[in-house]
């Protein structure tokens, strides 16, 4: 089998911009409010908090602790520090699971929505949305959904950026354009909630999402909030095993980690505090789903003061989000085929997007010529998440529901219990006690149990 050294990050700020653009995408500015909205708002917020200190944290960890230990792909640093550890090597498995099926899934359905953003960047710069009602925005929604070629169109141009941001490397591409979007991406959204807390209804924007209801609190939310904190910090997808693998020895592990868990959550509620005021403030529903950007938005943003430049400021916003995201969803994939097969990076991505692309294509046709399919209907599959179980329901839930934390349950039983405390502890750089053996007993008892309960009471 074919090796390669892989590049490493310049700086710790590179590593911090490139691993919070990879946890700060879609998951928290488009994913995290209509998700927030379908669970009863403060509830699934503090639920969903509780699993990212609880769960993501320390899966987190443990993913970048792999990557840096074996400085592979995925699947590579798995064997290689399984090998170390005396483990067996099947749990390389669990990288194809999270690389391949994880990341490349994601993408697919990914690449489809972010390809939507891109074409209503230019819908709100040509003022498309002013004046318009529920009717016109559901219209516009209907015949974007229905026109296959122009969907294909727009997936294609975002997987097509996603492939040359990858194929031009770490250091050339990946962190050039983390470096510039980054801080693009926090001031936009800073603005959008300073123009919320203007021109919104903020007070009751701010009670939706920080005055809990416990009694709305039941399995789906349980599971909408694991799985969003596992989409929302790319856990169960390889892609921080990938970074981790390019990580100098001297960045500090879990001070990253925290700081990548609180920069992605800082975004998700800044993100409900840019929607929501203004949700309320046009009596729109809060509860829209995963139209709520796409349908609910554009009404607010035709009927405000320069609503075309905001709305297209939110898309831009969106779309930058988006490309940070994207890029660290394919390198994973990326990585493995330059080891496995020999191929250049350009290949490598072409082929991964390639990949992508297709797949997503199961999720265009489910919007348009199969949105009436559902392909296993006759297993008595008709309904999943409580929507249709077309091709593109089940891959996002198949990806969102099962892999990520099927892989991220996977991690932590390897992590916890069969990789060496040693080995652990010298890449996170702690003494033996305190921080690490905190860290050690969550990882090898808390996630897996927390994890496995969550997913067996969210499934039944």
């Amino acid at each position: 089998m074919a090796t390669k050294a892989h590049e490493q990050w310049s700086s710790r700020m590179a590593f911090i911009f490139a691993a919070v653009g990879s946890a700060v995408g879609l998951g928290n500015i488009w994913r995290f409010p209509y998700m927030a909205g379908e669970n009863g708002g403060a509830a699934f917020v503090l639920v969903y908090i509780g699993f990212i200190i609880l769960i993501g944290l320390p899966v987190l960890i443990a993913e970048l602790a792999v990557g840096r230990r074996g400085k592979m792909s995925p699947v590579k640093s798995i064997e290689i520090v399984a090998k170390e550890s005396g483990a067996s090597k099947r749990w390389r498995w669990v990288g194809h699971l999270a690389a391949l099926g994880g990341g490349l899934g994601l993408l697919s359905l990914y690449s489809v929505i972010a390809g939507w953003v891109l074409a209503y960047i230019i819908k709100s710069a040509m003022g498309m949305f002013t004046g318009i009602d529920g009717t016109t925005a559901s219209g516009m929604v209907a015949t974007y959904q229905a026109e296959t070629g122009t969907m294909i169109m727009w997936h294609f141009i975002f997987v097509s950026l996603t492939v040359y941001v990858v194929a031009r490397g770490i250091n050339a591409g990946l962190e050039k354009v983390v470096t510039y979007l980054m801080p693009v991406l926090f001031l936009l959204l800073l603005l959008l909630v300073g123009y919320a807390m203007a021109a919104g209804n903020f007070t009751e924007a701010v009670a939706y999402l920080f005055t809990p209801d416990f009694s709305k609190i039941n399995g789906t939310v349980l599971l909408d909030a694991v799985g969003q904190a596992f989409f929302s910090l790319s856990l169960g997808l390889g892609t921080m095993i990938a970074y981790g693998a390019y990580l100098p020895k001297e960045i500090s592990i879990h001070r990253s980690a925290v700081l990548i868990a609180g920069a992605d959550t800082v975004v998700a509620l800044l993100a409900g505090l840019a929607i929501f005021p203004l949700v309320f403030a046009y009596g729109l529903s809060p509860s829209s789903g995963p139209t709520l950007i796409f349908e609910v938005l554009p009404i607010a943003f035709g009927q405000m003061t320069g609503g075309a430049i905001v709305g297209t400021m939110f898309f831009v916003l969106l779309g930058v989000a988006a490309i940070t995201s994207s890029i660290s969803m394919l390198e994973p994939a990326v990585s493995w085929f330059e080891e496995r097969s020999g191929m250049n990076r350009v290949r490598a991505a072409v082929f991964g997007g390639g990949v992508a692309f297709v797949i997503g294509l199961l999720t265009v046709f489910s919007n348009n010529e199969w949105k009436d399919v559902v392909p296993f209907a006759f297993l008595g599959l008709e309904t999943v998440s409580g929507n249709v179980a077309t091709w593109g329901a089940l891959i996002d839930f198949t990806v969102s529901s099962l892999i990520m934390p099927v892989a991220s349950l996977l991690l932590a039983i390897y992590v916890g219990w069969y990789v060496s405390r040693d080995a652990m502890r010298d890449e996170m750089d702690l003494p033996e006690g305190g921080v690490f053996e905190i860290w050690h007993v969550v990882i090898k008892y808390i996630s897996p149990v927390a994890i496995g309960i969550i997913l067996v009471y969210g499934l039944m």
